[in-house]
């Protein structure tokens, strides 16, 4: 054999073996690792300093506040705050908000059209809350002389108005910000800064549109005013009938999040109306893939019923599909709901309790949550695999959340006087997450007497993979796979993996 055959025998083989070297040392590591999470960033990390691609990435804890609330059918006034349930006192960086029946679930609203005048409300009350706006050309909103004393007006645009809460720029989040392979070479700022927050998948519309702004005053309103003053921006908003989203993002941090898309999936009468369902939200925010899923399942407290409502989570699971937007071939942006980073489902789920009116009444007289708990439907079909299967909720440690009578601390039918029908007691409204890298720090229940159902909130620390200034922009989630050929750097080059396996600098060069 020439000499020229043996060189090339010769480094193949090394290459081989390097290969095998890589796999072994890159499984070890993932199982000595307690937290799957840390094996995810350690590959990504593997990724990028093997496979010659200069990308430093540090995983980041940020603070997510979520809160679910059935409204009832009522339309909220100026008056009601929400400083306590938002705890704004303790601020998050980022705000999800659901609520459920935000309008009286008739068939004009279910099968006609959708009142939106009472998210206008909602919307406005969220922001002044989170940004609390101190002067006139903040103030946004006020009362026509036709309307004194009242902060609201009929028929508003929620399109428009929600153009006032986003940041200074109108200029809306590009569904995706990865750079194509001719815009890195012609440009050498990729200027994501400049993209700001976007109304969703079909709610991302034009800003050429009418200027009218039915039944509002606008007070000074100006774009860059309100925005300059604002802590958090507007991403998300969406309404399917009775349901509605809202996410908020600290204002500095909206420049990270991308890939933002808006799916609905209706699960009401004939499971094709919008008066059941969910609304789910599917973000990047900088690397870690977000789905926030807002819904509100079947009802009903006979037996039986609550396999309806784990039918409800299984035709979501398997219908909701987000939109291929990523200009870059073959990303990883994820499409399904599992398949995101970090979910988090949120809604009236309707799960009730499996005990007479009477037995539940007694055990929650004595605050008796466990044995409470031990009765409670979602709690037993979760443990028979039947829903929610691998699906994370901290311990309930609060009352009951449904049936209040109206503006009542009393639950429904308690009083002998009382017209409400009654309704066993049920911890009706959750929140639950899904995947590694999230913890549940907080789960309480709010106490305004607005609805016949309480508020419920929960604040999570959530990890998210930071990619540093001027690295290259890779997506991943949670099925990401790298192949051992992956591993391998270019021919020439030297393999510099101390800082992750202990190892001197192994040359390549043949």
């Amino acid at each position: 054999m020439n000499p020229e055959g043996i060189k090339k025998k010769s480094f193949s083989k090394k290459v081989m073996g390097m290969k095998n070297w890589i796999g072994t040392k890159l499984k070890r590591k993932l199982s000595d690792s307690p937290d799957q999470q840390r094996g995810s960033v350690l590959e990504s990390s593997c990724l990028g300093a093997i496979g010659g691609m200069s990308i430093d990435r540090n995983v980041q804890p940020f603070r997510v506040f979520v809160a679910t609330w059935n409204v009832g059918g009522k339309s909220p006034q100026g008056s009601l705050n929400l400083d306590e349930i938002l705890q704004v006192h303790n601020p998050s960086d980022i705000y999800v908000l659901g609520f459920q029946e935000i309008v009286p679930l008739n068939a004009g609203n279910v099968l006609v059209i959708e009142d939106t005048e009472p998210a206008v409300k909602w919307l406005t009350l969220i922001n002044q809350s989170l940004n609390k706006p101190h002067n006139a050309a903040y103030r946004g909103l006020r009362a026509s002389p036709t309307m004194t004393g009242s902060l609201f007006f009929p028929k508003p645009s929620l399109k428009k108005i929600s153009k006032i809460f986003r940041t200074e720029s109108r200029r809306r989040l590009k569904a995706c910000n990865c750079p194509t392979d001719l815009e890195r070479k012609n440009s050498k700022d990729i200027c994501f800064r400049c993209q700001q927050p976007s109304i969703g998948e079909d709610d991302i519309s034009s800003e050429e549109e009418d200027d009218g702004t039915n039944g509002f005053e606008m007070v000074d309103i100006s774009a860059s005013a309100v925005g300059n003053q604002m802590k958090y921006g507007l991403v998300a908003i969406k309404q399917m009938v009775g349901i509605f989203v809202t996410v908020w993002i600290r204002r500095e941090l909206i420049q990270h999040v991308s890939h933002l898309r808006i799916s609905c999936t209706s699960r009401g009468i004939m499971g094709c109306l919008g008066n059941k369902g969910c609304i789910s939200v599917s973000m990047l925010f900088h690397q870690t893939s977000f789905c926030f899923i807002c819904s509100h399942l079947a009802s009903g407290e006979k037996e039986g019923d609550e396999l309806r409502r784990n039918s409800d989570v299984v035709e979501i699971l398997r219908n909701t599909q987000f939109a291929k937007i990523c200009r870059v071939p073959n990303s990883r942006i994820p499409t399904k709901i599992l398949e995101h980073d970090r979910v988090i489902w949120l809604g009236d789920l309707n799960y009730r309790i499996s005990l007479s009116y009477s037995e539940t009444k007694r055990l929650m007289d004595r605050k008796a949550w466990d044995a409470l708990l031990n009765k409670d439907q979602l709690k037993i079909e979760r443990e028979a695999g039947r829903v929610f299967k691998g699906w994370k909720e901290q311990k309930i440690k609060f009352a009951p959340t449904y049936k209040f009578s109206y503006n009542s601390d009393a639950y429904a039918g308690e009083n002998v006087r009382s017209k409400d029908k009654r309704r066993t007691p049920a911890w009706c409204d959750r929140i639950l997450c899904h995947g590694n890298g999230i913890r549940q720090h907080s789960y309480f229940r709010g106490e305004s007497r607005f609805s016949d159902h309480r508020p419920v909130c929960s604040e999570f620390f959530v990890d998210v993979v930071v990619t540093e200034a001027g690295s290259r922009r890779v997506p991943s989630g949670p099925n990401m796979k790298v192949g051992a050929e992956e591993l391998l750097p270019p021919i020439g080059r030297y393999l510099s993996i101390q800082n992750e396996f202990g190892v001197n600098s192994i040359p390549l060069q043949g």
